[in-house]
């Protein structure tokens, strides 16, 4: 439009992806507080001598100054960064520990295919995601905790969270053994269909107990029953959504239960592997 000028606004956001454009702009992906997930152009943060390129780097929570309209009703969806102050930039916790990274690169990608409309506002999603980097960040609880508690939260605030404590298809309340992901959830020995999965009791108390904030029982759990739930959460969470999350098979879930030997880097006392800079950029290349 001839004479139109881009509004400027301010809001805080969590960086959940970058991507390049050109020689030395990046696109970045932003989950903010007030206006959902947007996109913007950062122009010239690839340069040595960009202001703030290092402030705009995956999963910190950062306050910007954009150029745009923030409804969307002028002008290109895109956006502009003009100013940018960070807040806490967690990616730099997150570059020398494997695990933590690439939880924290699941729970990005989560946040923003649960936000498929740009600019819709989002605060629960917001200040969940924010909480779960905050988790991962002050590392007192597992990695592999902290993300399933987020991804059922988040599915629940979807309206996809997993009956439970009653069946997921009749509403018989109880103690259910079977559980079935296309059903919904737990499920009665009158509703199990074939092929339904049958955890241990301890794995759907896991769920029960992320879901519900209760860390006292979530971290007394052993790793068997944790990689089980975390099987169970994440083709729960794949369903709803349709389609894989190319991040979730790299997160490291700890050795088997079956008692095979752990990968090195892995186990109690084993010390993760060295994930500088180089290959952080390769896994973000690989997952964008």
């Amino acid at each position: 439009m001839a004479g139109y000028r881009r509004q400027l606004y301010r809001d805080d956001a969590v960086v959940l992806r970058v991507q390049k454009l050109g020689e030395s702009d990046r696109i970045i992906t932003l989950l903010t507080r007030r206006h959902g997930r947007i996109r913007a152009v950062a122009r010239g943060v690839r340069r040595t001598t960009s202001r703030f390129g290092a402030r705009l780097e995956p999963f910190g929570h950062v306050d910007l100054q954009l150029a745009g309209d923030p409804k969307g009703n002028q002008g290109s969806s895109l956006h502009t960064v003009s100013q940018v102050e960070g807040i806490d930039l967690y990616g730099k916790r997150f570059l020398g520990d494997y695990p933590r990274y690439t939880a924290a690169s699941a729970i990005a990608e989560t946040a923003e295919r649960l936000t498929p409309v740009e600019r819709e506002p989002s605060l629960r999603l917001f200040q969940l995601t924010l909480g779960a980097l905050k988790a991962l960040a002050r590392g007192e609880h597992a990695t592999t905790l902290v993300l399933d508690a987020y991804l059922l939260r988040g599915m629940a605030l979807a309206g996809w969270a997993p009956a439970l404590i009653a069946c997921a298809v009749c509403g018989t309340p109880g103690r259910h053994r079977a559980f079935s992901v296309p059903a919904g959830g737990a499920v009665c020995p009158d509703c199990r269909p074939p092929g339904a999965a049958h955890p241990a009791p301890a794995t759907i108390d896991l769920m029960s107990a992320l879901t519900s904030g209760d860390w006292v029982v979530a971290d007394a759990t052993d790793t068997g029953v944790r990689r089980e739930c975390s099987g169970l959460v994440a083709a729960h969470l794949q369903w709803h959504l349709e389609r894989a999350l190319r991040s979730l098979p790299l997160v490291d879930r700890g050795a088997p239960a079956t008692g095979a030997a752990p990968p090195p880097g892995v186990g109690p006392g084993a010390v993760p592997p060295r994930v500088g800079p180089t290959a952080a950029a390769v896994f973000r290349e690989k997952t964008e």
